[in-house]
């Protein structure tokens, strides 16, 4: 494995399915503590942040989600978590990564929309001056926030748009949330040229992901998992090449998935599915995607090869331009062939 951890941390990459918020490294979480201290339970000690991260259920994971946003509060630490995430991400080789960022919770929070934008869009532009990866945004609704979250959540989509918003998701619980609701906003969305990226099928069952599909015209499902559920939802997703966005630790942290053995990656491989494999919440889940990508090779017992193959499955399944995606699969092939 150590050949292959090697390989691994080399091997150009890019996310699609990690958080804005949640990638926060422990470092970060700490020093946006210290500066809010007395006003938050997120603990200023990045040693005490491994027990913080503990999670009991799905629930509590939201809850403590929800803190370490409250702790986001002013345009500053817009641009400082941006950056940052942008840094982290560099480090294991990524070249692209599509970040779900949720502006509702931050303009609740007292930011301003418009400033909101203008500080995670000079972070990134910024960030690939720095450390030559390029951003773009998922703008998602937290669910659990309802239709007065969808309905803020598209209007600053559309009236800001962003440079680099390319998607419309949903995130937050799936149980309680139906997503048939939030097809107008899907609708719209998909009108003004955004791309279908909403979660299903993480911690409820394949109905869910046909919802998404049906409903809200998904492109690419966030998790997804439980389309291994139903035989006919795996042969859908195979033919129509839908791509999942599958976080193998993230489904055992949330308790999702009992047991990473249990983790059922190989059986959507085997059904054909087009898989991506990315880190969701990594630091929360004390994980990277370079270890995803070592989960990855375990659960599918595969070797170099198939890693890039996976690698390169992510960049096509990516909003990225034709160019922008040609590129990234010639740098994996180079690397590949000099290894």
């Amino acid at each position: 494995m150590t050949d292959l951890s090697a390989f691994i941390a080399e091997l150009p990459k890019v996310e699609l399915h990690v958080h804005h918020v949640g990638s926060a490294s422990p470092r970060i979480v700490a020093e946006l503590a210290a500066r809010h201290e007395g006003r938050s339970p997120v603990p200023a000690d990045p040693e005490a942040l491994a027990d913080y991260f503990a999670f009991r259920d799905f629930a509590h994971f939201i809850e403590v989600y929800l803190s370490v946003v409250d702790l986001v509060r002013d345009p500053d630490d817009v641009w400082l978590l941006t950056h940052e995430v942008a840094r982290e991400l560099a480090r294991q080789q990524v070249r692209y990564a599509e970040l779900t960022v949720t502006p509702y919770s931050h303009v609740r929070r007292g930011i301003p929309a418009p400033a909101f934008c203008e500080a995670i869009e000079d972070a990134r532009r910024r960030a690939e001056a720095d450390f030559g990866i390029a951003l773009r945004w998922c703008f998602d609704i937290p669910g659990e926030a309802g239709l007065p979250a969808a309905e803020e959540t598209l209007r600053i989509s559309l009236d800001e748009r962003p440079d680099g918003l390319v998607a419309f998701g949903l995130g937050g619980p799936e149980i309680g949330v139906p997503r048939p609701q939030f097809k107008p906003y899907f609708d719209r969305a998909r009108a003004a040229g955004l791309r279908s990226v909403p979660h299903a099928g993480e911690t409820t069952g394949p109905q869910t992901v046909w919802d998404a599909l049906r409903e809200l015209g998904a492109e690419r499902i966030g998790h997804g998992i439980s389309a291994a559920q139903d035989p006919e939802l795996l042969a859908h997703l195979a033919e129509r090449r839908i791509p999942l966005e599958v976080c193998p630790t993230s489904n055992v942290r949330t308790r999702a998935v009992a047991r990473i053995e249990e983790h059922p990656l190989r059986h959507l491989v085997d059904a054909g599915v087009r898989v991506t494999i990315n880190s969701d919440d990594p630091p929360m889940f004390g994980t990277t995607l370079n270890d995803e990508y070592a989960v990855a090779a375990r659960l599918l017992d595969a070797g170099p090869d198939q890693l890039a193959a996976l690698a390169r499955e992510a960049v096509s399944a990516s909003f990225l331009d034709p160019a922008g995606q040609a590129r990234i699969i010639a740098e994996i092939d180079a690397f590949v062939a000099g290894r």
